[in-house]
C-alpha cells in the first residue's frame, strides 16, 4: 500500500509518503529563499508523494518567529512559485502549504517569548498566556476574528496563485486555532467559546472560507492535535466529533498530531506514538487520516497502512535525516517510486 496511489478530490498522489510541515526559521520578512528551494526540491527528488511546506503565517504577527515563512504579499507569493514550479517540473511529487497563525505562541525565538521591543503583541481567544511568565495576550474581538478568517482566505488565494496543489490548515500544536478549540485556553462566553460547537466555530469558518476558493483539483487538509494530554482539555473524543463535522465540510483528510497547547504537558514518546489517535478517528468516522510521529522506516509505514490506521504517512525528522527515504524504501520493498532519470544508474 505504501507505494500505491491515492486520490483526494481529483489530485492523485503517487504514494503515501508525506513530508510533514516543519519550520525552518530561515526567512527574512516571511520570504522563502534559496535554502527553501533546495530543501523542498531535494525531497521531491527523493520520491515523496506529497510535500507540505512549513507553517506559514497568514499575517506578520501570526508567525511563530520573525524567521518563519509568510504569505500575505506578492513578494512571498512569487518566491514560493519558484519552488513549486521546480517540484512540478522535476518530479511526480505534489506540493501543499500549511497556513496558520501562532496566536499566543507567536513572537518567539529559541522557544522563548520575545520582548515587545524585539517582537510583537500576541493575540488569543482569551487573556490566558501559554506560560505563566509570558505576557497576557490580547483577547480577539469578534470583528478581529472575522478579519482573521479573511486573512486565511487571502493567503489561500495566494497559495493557489503560487501553484500549490493543496492547502492544509494548521489547527494543532497550541497555535491560534487550537487555542480556540481547547476549553483550557478559551474561556470566552460569546459564540466562539463555551460549547464544543462554539469552540470549533473559528476553524469551521476558516475551512468554509478557504473551500470557497478550492476546486476539485485542490483538496483541503486540516492538522489537529488529537489530544493535548491534559485533564479537561481537548481530547480524542472531541477530535472524533470534530472529524465528523469537518468530513461534511469538504475537508479531505485529518492530519493527526498531538500536544502543544498546555505548557509542561507530559508526553510518553515511542515509535508511532500518535498513530492510535489517527486510527481511532479513521475507525469511528470513516474520514481519511494521516499518521505522524516517530515513523522511521518503510516497514513501519507499511504496517500502519495495512492495519487501516491511516491513509497517509507523514514523516518529519526522518526525512530531514534522509531526503531519499521514500525512494530507498521502494528499493528494499520492490515498490515503484519516482526517481530522477538523471540518477537512474543508482537504482540497481
Amino acid at each position: 500500500m505504501l507505494y500505491s496511489p491515492i486520490k483526494f478530490r481529483n489530485l492523485e498522489l503517487k504514494n503515501r509518503w508525506v513530508m510533514s510541515p516543519m519550520c525552518m526559521y530561515s526567512c527574512e520578512n516571511g520570504v522563502p529563499n534559496d535554502f527553501h528551494y533546495v530543501h523542498y526540491g531535494s525531497r521531491a527528488q527523493g520520491g515523496t508523494g506529497l510535500i507540505i511546506v512549513e507553517a506559514t503565517g497568514v499575517v506578520p504577527e501570526g508567525r511563530i518567529t520573525h524567521k518563519c515563512t509568510g504569505l500575505w504579499n506578492d513578494e512571498q507569493t512569487q518566491a514560493f512559485k519558484k519552488t513549486v514550479n521546480f517540484v512540478h517540473n522535476n518530479s511526480e511529487s505534489k506540493i501543499g502549504i500549511q497556513l496558520g497563525h501562532a496566536g499566543r505562541k507567536a513572537s518567539t525565538w529559541n522557544g522563548k517569548q520575545l520582548s515587545l521591543e524585539e517582537g510583537w503583541e500576541t493575540v488569543a481567544p482569551s487573556k490566558i498566556p501559554y506560560a505563566e511568565d509570558e505576557r497576557i495576550p490580547h483577547e480577539l474581538t469578534i470583528p478581529e476574528i472575522k478579519k482573521l478568517v479573511q486573512n486565511f482566505k487571502d493567503s489561500a488565494s495566494r497559495a493557489l496563485e503560487a501553484g500549490f496543489d493543496l492547502i492544509e490548515i494548521h489547527a494543532a500544536h497550541g497555535y491560534l486555532i487550537h487555542q480556540f478549540l481547547s476549553p483550557l485556553s478559551n474561556n470566552r462566553t460569546d459564540e466562539y467559546g463555551g460549547s464544543f460547537e462554539n469552540r470549533i466555530r473559528f476553524l469551521v469558518e476558516i475551512g468554509d472560507a478557504v473551500n470557497e476558493l478550492l476546486d476539485e483539483n485542490h483538496p483541503l487538509f486540516v492538522r489537529i492535535s488529537g489530544t493535548e494530554y491534559a485533564e479537561n482539555g481537548w481530547d480524542i473524543e472531541e477530535s472524533v466529533k470534530l472529524a465528523e463535522v469537518l468530513k461534511n465540510k469538504k475537508v479531505d483528510l485529518m492530519d493527526v498530531s498531538s500536544g502543544g497547547n498546555i505548557h509542561g504537558a507530559k508526553i510518553t514518546l515511542f515509535d508511532g506514538y500518535q498513530v492510535p489517535l489517527s486510527a481511532q478517528i479513521k475507525k469511528e468516522t470513516g474520514m481519511k487520516t494521516g499518521a505522524v510521529g516517530l515513523i522511521k522506516s518503510a516497514e513501519h509505514a507499511e504496517e500502519i497502512l495495512e492495519k487501516g490506521e491511516a491513509d497517509l504517512i507523514f514523516v518529519a525528522r526522518e526525512i530531514l535525516r534522509n531526503p531519499y527515504l521514500a525512494v530507498q524504501g521502494s528499493f528494499e520493498g520492490k515498490g515503484d517510486c519516482d526517481f530522477p532519470h538523471q540518477y537512474e544508474r543508482a537504482r540497481i
